[in-house]
């Protein structure tokens, strides 16, 4: 993120006027993802940001704080901010309902829809989505409990475009995995596993105590050409690893 580069607030796209912190971390985000600001540059202080954004030093330092627990930037002590390398990860992960692999385990599924509305899409979305900024998406929140605990929050993004049925759906009594393998088949898809730091919302809704470890499942799909879903999926730690047995070329 060098410090020549200089960068700017789009309007926001939303139809609920989003926070001000949460814009700049979008602005911040889109610009590693378009590659402008490579893996291991430096990136400019608090100060050059609240200079160039004209937005307030606490916004800026709370946006690069989350943006620092979200895996995206590594903040040095006396060395300043940093855009963060990839982390190692399997090479492979199997797509997988929630419901089945719960089912699998001889346990029950229940899930608990907390949103699913249309909304216009925010530039980052908008990027992962290949869609324009200000298009419409759908967005759905869902908590999945295994046993009556939860060990799954599902944050998803879907264009209209592949799955245009989405908001009819009862994710209560399916997946939206279940609907979307069938209206829009995947034929790619593209995996990142980070360790975060849940913020309240995450720890509120899986029930978490305030410094208890979390995984981040990032995870983009594609039907053919066409992104179809941009998802996080939230792990609590200490009830959920992420795994698998692979057979090797020989």
């Amino acid at each position: 993120m060098p410090a020549p580069v200089k960068i700017s607030l789009p309007p926001d796209a939303g139809e609920a006027p989003a926070p001000l912190y949460q814009r700049v971390k979008e602005v911040v985000v889109a610009r590693i993802i378009a590659g402008d600001w490579a893996e291991g540059s430096k990136g400019p202080s608090e100060n050059e940001v609240t200079r160039s954004l004209g937005v307030s030093g606490m916004t800026v330092h709370r946006a690069l704080r989350e943006l620092t627990s979200d895996g995206w930037i590594e903040r040095i002590k006396g060395a300043g901010s940093f855009v963060a390398g990839a982390k190692p990860q399997s090479a492979v992960l199997a797509i997988k309902s929630i419901a089945d692999e719960i089912t699998a385990r001889g346990n029950r599924h229940s899930a608990e829809l907390h949103l699913l509305r249309r909304e216009r899409a925010a530039p980052f979305e908008a990027g992962q989505l290949q869609i324009d900024a200000g298009a419409p998406l759908f967005h759905s929140i869902i908590v999945h409990r295994e046993n009556g605990v939860p060990i799954q929050l599902e944050d998803r993004y879907v264009n209209p475009a592949a799955a245009p049925d989405y908001l009819a759906q009862d994710f209560t009594a399916i997946t939206p995995y279940d609907y979307l393998v069938a209206a829009a088949p995947i034929t790619d898809a593209e995996h990142t596993i980070i360790a975060v730091t849940p913020k309240e919302r995450e720890r509120r809704l899986l029930d978490m105590a305030e410094h208890a470890p979390c995984l981040l499942l990032r995870r983009k799909t594609w039907s053919g050409k066409t992104a179809v879903t941009w998802a996080l999926l939230y792990h609590p730690g200490d009830r959920y690893r992420l795994g698998g047995r692979f057979q090797g070329p020989g």
